[in-house]
């Protein structure tokens, strides 16, 4: 079965790339604290996009942030570290980025 949901999940990505890195925030648990436009725990991915879009460090920032976690950015609540690849990171960080 876990193979079949990792085939399943490899097919969906593929065949539908705006999806796609959602499909990887929900199979790494990042939307159990985050949703696109309104905020749970942690900010919405669209605030962050607008907060970080543009800056040129951004990506390199919000990877680390994703890998390491981080604290008093959006408040007190810390994001703990995430086990996630640096690969799947960036993936995830471009996704976030482009839905301003």
């Amino acid at each position: 079965m876990k193979q079949f949901l990792i085939t399943a999940l490899a097919a969906f990505t593929l065949s539908t790339p705006a999806l796609a890195d959602q499909a990887l925030a929900t199979a790494k648990n990042c939307m159990a604290c985050h949703a696109l436009d309104k905020k749970m725990v942690g900010p919405a991915y669209k605030d962050v996009a607008a907060k970080f879009g543009g800056q040129k460090d951004a990506e390199a920032t919000l990877v680390k942030a994703i890998i390491e976690g981080s604290k008093g950015v959006w408040g007190p609540v810390p994001m703990p570290p995430n086990k996630v690849t640096e690969a799947e990171a960036k993936q995830l960080v471009t996704w976030i980025l482009s839905l301003k």
